[in-house]
């Protein structure tokens, strides 16, 4: 395979993992440092949500701003600021600057919303159109490594501040391994984004937040449901990794576009299964069929906004990509919350059955088009 060749992609790969890793880490150090500084992890959960909401409010002003001043090089600055953020964080902690975290953890936060966006536009350069599909579902397969060696890290180093300074480190190294290829920045020309031609494809992103988040955050009461104990939970959770990982694989392997249709199907089916408490078989029957379909689909989902959107709008646009993404995973784990548990995962299905609709009528169109021009 000529990606496993490209070193570019495996250099892009480094570059975007380290960039990742800090915010796997980010949950579980935060709550170390103010448990040890503070002696309640409370605030560090509060930190937590503060930096996410950072990142959701700067992810489309920091996108326009890589498209801007080119995204290998906005990348770089960013990251450093982001670097900086999270060093400022472990010294004002050690210092005893209680009062000044929450303000602190802001800086990372903003600094850091468009970077998973400015990677992915730096990715088209990287990759040839046809290795495309193939080269986004080996990334998604690392994401995985990297968001169980994330905790997994920052329980190895001990030590409230070590975790940060880490993260620190991760960010300046992630800056080195920055694609130095160039997507230029465009000032006097702005093209348009073809915002309903895009809706489709955002609706896939979103899809694929709220029915997982709603799964993940589900586990501990469908397998009490089911009568089991909560340990099981765990069991369910690797399944689900497990079955993710398998369509990745498969994707990969095969390395075309699909049918964005086939995979918002399966989403359909393995919701409406799982929300209809039909024992064991029934949950694991459901649960693999999300995983096997999560990241195929947002691979399509990602592959066709490249085609629309334009050369000088992608760090943006796939800004709000991911943030629509985030959304659905918030409002997943809100579903969980407020919701019965059988209707839960519906709520995921309906969007996924909705998305399905628009693709299903754009396709119509399409051909309906065809055929006026051929006659």
């Amino acid at each position: 395979m000529g990606l496993l060749r490209n070193g570019g992609y495996w250099r892009w790969s480094a570059g975007v993992q380290l960039m990742r890793l800090p915010n796997a880490m980010a949950p579980l150090a935060f709550t170390m440092l103010t448990t040890a500084t503070t002696g309640s992890y409370r605030l560090g959960g509060v930190m937590m949500s503060v930096f996410v909401v950072a990142e959701l409010a700067g992810a489309i002003p920091a996108g326009r701003l890589l498209d801007r001043i080119g995204v290998a090089r906005g990348l770089v600055l960013m990251l450093v600021i982001v670097s900086a953020g999270f060093a400022a964080v472990a010294l004002l902690a050690r210092s005893g600057a209680e009062a000044a975290l929450l303000a602190a953890v802001v800086i990372p936060g903003a600094a850091g919303g468009g970077l998973s966006g400015g990677f992915r536009a730096l990715l088209a350069g990287t990759v040839e159109a046809g290795d495309l599909p193939r080269a986004i579902s080996i990334d998604v397969m690392i994401l995985e490594s990297v968001l169980i060696a994330g905790p997994a890290l920052v329980a190895v180093l001990g030590g409230p501040f070590w975790p940060l300074v880490v993260m620190s480190l991760a960010c300046l190294l992630a800056a080195a391994f920055v694609p130095r290829h160039r997507v230029k920045p465009k000032h006097a020309e702005r093209s348009d984004v073809p915002l309903k031609a895009c809706v489709p494809w955002l609706g896939c992103m979103f899809t694929v937040g709220l029915l997982l988040a709603t799964i993940e955050v589900a586990t501990l009461p469908l397998v009490q449901r089911l009568g089991a104990p909560a340990g099981m939970s765990a069991l369910v959770m690797a399944i689900l990794c497990g079955a993710s990982i398998a369509g990745n694989a498969t994707y990969a392997w095969r390395g075309t576009t699909g049918d964005a249709r086939l995979f918002l199907a399966g989403f359909m089916a393995g919701g409406a299964i799982v929300a209809a408490d039909l024992g064991w078989a029934g949950l694991i029957v459901g649960i693999v069929m999300v995983g096997l379909c999560t990241g195929p689909l947002a691979t399509v989902a990602s592959v066709n906004l490249q085609a629309l959107l334009p050369e000088s709008r992608r760090s943006e646009g796939f800004s709000v990509a991911f943030t629509v993404q985030a959304a659905g995973f918030g409002l997943g784990s809100l579903a969980v919350g407020v919701l019965p548990l059988w209707m839960s995962p519906l709520f995921g299905v309906v969007a996924a059955a909705a998305t399905c609709g628009m693709l299903a009528g754009r396709a119509r169109r399409a051909v309906v088009g065809t055929v006026s021009v051929t006659s």
